[in-house]
C-alpha cells in the first residue's frame, strides 16, 4: 500500500510548485468553507480539514499559520463573492433609485438563503470570532465605500455628504436585515422583505 509520500508524488506529479501551492490552498479553503458553514468555527480544526480535502497537515501551514487565518481566507472569499454580485445588481439595475435599493436588498437575502454556508459565514458566526469581526467590519466599510461609488457615478450631482451617509445606513441596514432573514425572524416570503425594506428605505426620499 502507497505511504502518503508516495500519494502526494503521485498526486502533485509534474504540476509546479506555485500550482500545487495555490491548488492546495483552494482545497483547504473550500473545505473549511463546507465545514465552517455546517458546523460553525467548533467544527474547523486542522484535522478536520486536512480530513476533508485529503492532504497531510504539513499542507495545511503551507498556507496558513492556524485556523483562525484560514477562517479569514474563507469570510474573505465569501465575502469577496457577495460583493461582486451586489455591484453587478446595482448595475444592472441603473439610475433608478427605487431599482437600486430592491436589487441590492433582493440580492444580499439571497445570497445567504440561497446557499445557508454563506450565510453563516457572514452573518452569524462572524460576531464571535474576534478575527472575522474585524474582517467583518472591514467588509462592511469596503461595501460602503463600494456603493458609495456606484452612486456618485451614477448620480454625480448627488450631495457627497448626503450619498456617504445614505450608503452607510445602507450597508449597516443590510447586515441587520440579513441577520434576521437568515434567523428566520422575518417569515419566509422573500418578495414581502423585499418591498417592506425598500419602502422603509425609500421613505426618506419620498417627497
Amino acid at each position: 500500500m502507497a505511504n502518503d509520500t508516495e500519494t502526494a508524488a503521485t498526486r502533485w506529479a509534474g504540476v509546479p510548485l506555485a500550482a500545487r501551492r495555490s491548488e492546495r490552498r483552494a482545497q483547504l479553503v473550500e473545505a473549511a468553507f463546507e465545514l465552517f458553514g455546517t458546523q460553525g468555527e467548533a467544527g474547523v480544526s486542522v484535522r478536520a480539514v486536512c480530513r476533508a480535502c485529503n492532504l497531510n497537515a504539513r499542507y495545511f501551514y503551507e498556507s496558513f499559520t492556524d485556523t483562525d487565518q484560514l477562517l479569514g481566507a474563507v469570510y474573505d472569499k465569501v465575502a469577496s463573492e457577495l460583493a461582486e454580485r451586489l455591484l453587478a445588481a446595482l448595475e444592472a439595475a441603473g439610475d433608478d433609485l427605487a431599482e437600486r435599493i430592491r436589487a441590492g436588498i433582493r440580492t444580499v437575502l439571497d445570497f445567504g438563503s440561497a446557499d445557508p454556508r454563506r450565510g453563516r459565514v457572514l452573518f452569524t458566526e462572524a460576531r464571535a470570532n474576534p478575527v472575522l469581526a474585524a474582517r467583518r467590519q472591514a467588509a462592511q466599510t469596503a461595501l460602503m465605500d463600494a456603493v458609495l461609488h456606484q452612486e456618485t457615478r451614477t448620480r454625480p450631482a448627488a450631495d457627497p455628504h448626503l450619498a456617504r451617509v445614505g450608503a452607510a445606513m445602507f450597508t449597516g441596514a443590510m447586515v441587520e436585515l440579513a441577520q434576521q432573514w437568515l434567523a428566520g425572524g422575518l417569515g419566509d416570503d422573500l418578495d414581502a422583505v423585499v418591498d417592506h425594506a425598500t419602502a422603509l428605505l425609500l421613505a426618506p426620499h419620498a417627497p
